[in-house]
């Protein structure tokens, strides 16, 4: 059932070494097209990235070397108005995508390929995981995978057959996420130590990695400091200047 697979996904960051082919990937990512679009401009490229040096420099760049190598298919999930330029020019126009809205759209339609091109890949048995580390460098990477205006990458997905098997890590309840009619913030003094217990709980009893934390200190030690502060510079560089 639909449901039971998404509600058994965990991240998985060790791969057997068994690389998938061509026809798989083309498969998977047929299958993520089929995720909505806004205004249908499928405002997304991927990068399939099979040369070993190119991954191992991806590794190095997104601070992820482990997973960028040893992955069964490395894909860097791209915001894309450059193909719509294109299309622009058949009819003798010039597109416009410099404002606030475009990068929303792009990036909106990224997340559902992504998330369907995830869904996809669980569905038969590979395990998947995001990699936000391709923001740390966003404009090398660009480079290394020769992104023109109008492109840049998301994020990294990796798939492969998985090596390990990880413990569904508890989400938030949802009463926490549901508002009905009105946004309800009061009742978060009661839902989140709850939560804390439980996210302590969670990572006292797996078997690897435990910590002590709870999530909202987590949150709080990672939020109190900006994070990849260049991104807006990079994103003006290929287009994307905020009007």
């Amino acid at each position: 059932m639909v449901i039971e697979l998404m509600k058994s996904h965990a991240s998985v960051r060790d791969y057997k070494e068994e690389q998938l082919t061509r026809g798989e990937v083309e498969e998977l990512i047929g299958a993520a097209q089929h995720a909505a679009t806004s205004h249908f401009v499928q405002a997304y490229s991927v990068i399939w990235v099979t040369d070993a040096e190119k991954r191992k420099k991806l590794g190095e760049l997104s601070k992820n070397p482990k997973q960028m190598e040893g992955a069964g298919a490395v894909f860097l999930m791209c915001a894309d108005y450059n193909r719509l330029k294109h299309a622009g020019d058949m009819q003798g126009e010039s597109i416009v995508f410099d404002q606030a809205e475009n990068l929303l759209v792009a990036v909106t339609d990224v997340g559902l390929l992504a998330q369907n091109l995830a869904l996809a890949a669980e569905s038969k048995g590979y395990g998947i995981c995001y990699i936000g580390g391709v923001r740390n460098n966003m404009g090398a990477i660009s480079e290394l995978v020769g992104l023109p205006e109008g492109v840049f990458p998301v994020y990294g997905l990796t798939v492969g057959v998985p090596n390990e098997k990880n413990d569904v890590k508890p989400r938030l309840p949802v009463e926490a996420i549901l508002h009905e009619n009105d946004y309800n913030e009061e009742k978060y003094e009661r839902i989140l130590p709850a939560y804390d217990k439980t996210i302590q709980d969670y990572y006292g009893s797996r078997g690897s990695n435990q910590k002590t934390a709870s999530w909202s200190q987590q949150m709080a030690d990672f939020l109190k400091k900006p994070h990849r502060p260049d991104l807006k510079a990079v994103l003006a560089s290929k287009g994307y200047k905020f009007k």
